[in-house]
């Protein structure tokens, strides 16, 4: 089992720093200051921090009256209920309305395993992304966390970020710079191009470097930003060949779903796209569960091989 740092931790250590020199910063939590990472921000700006308890269409429909008030915003709760009981608010009282809020979808995917299918949130990607106005951003690690809380602070508008309580190791370097809507590019290779979001990034890694000993030589692109995609990368990715997708969400209507619309208005290739396939994802740590879709190093490597052969 791979370790690594929680990306709340970086999530929570930015927003405090950011709420230091900006006033307008305040935190909003459906009675989730522990699993948010939020108890040294509300130690250092209890004032600013608004528990509204259990009841996320509250939870959203609060931040945007804040947000109407001149605040900032960063709505925090689990993400399977922050999307799925608010997404009429998040749709109306924030999208709709333009409002300058940052929903931090925490625990996101499959992290609460054991928690069963009720817990896990594996749609939230697809809800998100079909909500005109709506920035959506998935961290791959804890660097490029830090700099995804400054961005969204940085922009007008309503955000979901997705942060995922998952160890991951670091798949950047200091010297990376996040951007809205730009891919990162991690490895080079013209025999396929590997496409993930989130927590499986770094398994992406992983497979490319098996592949490589097999003389299967792989592009890897961090899609941080599920929208706006980067649709020049998918279309240079796209024009070199076979694309591998990776996300820890449904393959309806994530990351996958969204290179497809691309690729098929603008360069059709053949395609996998990796994720829980269609179904509700049963009861698990969340290494078992990514074992049992596999999305595993392995698993992803197995699936470009496959795809590369059926393709010849």
């Amino acid at each position: 089992m791979t370790t690594g740092a929680d990306c709340r931790v970086a999530f929570a250590d930015t927003l405090i720093e950011l709420a230091a020199n900006d006033p307008r910063i305040v935190a909003v939590v459906n009675d989730s200051v522990g699993s948010s990472n939020l108890r040294g921000f509300r130690t250092r700006f209890p004032d600013r921090l608004v528990n509204v308890g259990i009841a996320e269409q509250n939870l959203v429909g609060v931040s945007a009256g804040l947000a109407g008030a001149g605040l900032m915003p960063f709505t925090c709760g689990a993400s399977c209920f922050l999307t799925g009981r608010a997404l009429e608010q998040v749709k109306a009282d924030l999208a709709y309305s333009r409002h300058n809020v940052k929903l931090c979808g925490m625990s996101s995917g499959m992290a609460y395993g054991e928690l069963g299918p009720t817990h896990h949130s594996i749609e939230d990607l697809a809800w998100t992304r079909a909500i005109a106005g709506m920035t959506v951003i998935v961290p791959a690690d804890p660097i490029e966390t830090v700099q995804a809380v400054r961005a969204a602070a940085a922009m007008a508008g309503p955000v979901f970020l997705r942060i995922s309580r998952m160890g991951v190791p670091a798949v950047h370097d200091d010297a990376y710079r996040f951007a809205i809507g730009r891919a990162a590019q991690l490895r080079r290779g013209d025999d396929v191009t590997l496409i993930a979001t989130g927590v499986l990034v770094h398994r992406v890694l992983e497979a490319a470097d098996a592949l490589s000993r097999d003389g299967i030589e792989a592009t890897v692109l961090n899609m941080a930003t599920i929208r706006p995609l980067d649709r020049e990368a998918v279309v240079a990715a796209a024009r070199r060949g076979p694309i591998v997708t990776a996300e820890e969400h449904t393959v309806v209507g994530g990351l996958g779903s969204a290179v497809a619309e691309v690729v098929v208005e603008t360069h059709p290739v053949r395609m996998r796209m990796l994720g829980v396939p269609g179904v509700f994802a049963p009861t698990g740590s969340s290494h078992f569960l990514l074992e049992h879709f596999g999305l595993t190093a392995s698993g992803i490597a197995t699936a470009a091989r496959d795809l590369l052969r059926d393709g010849r």
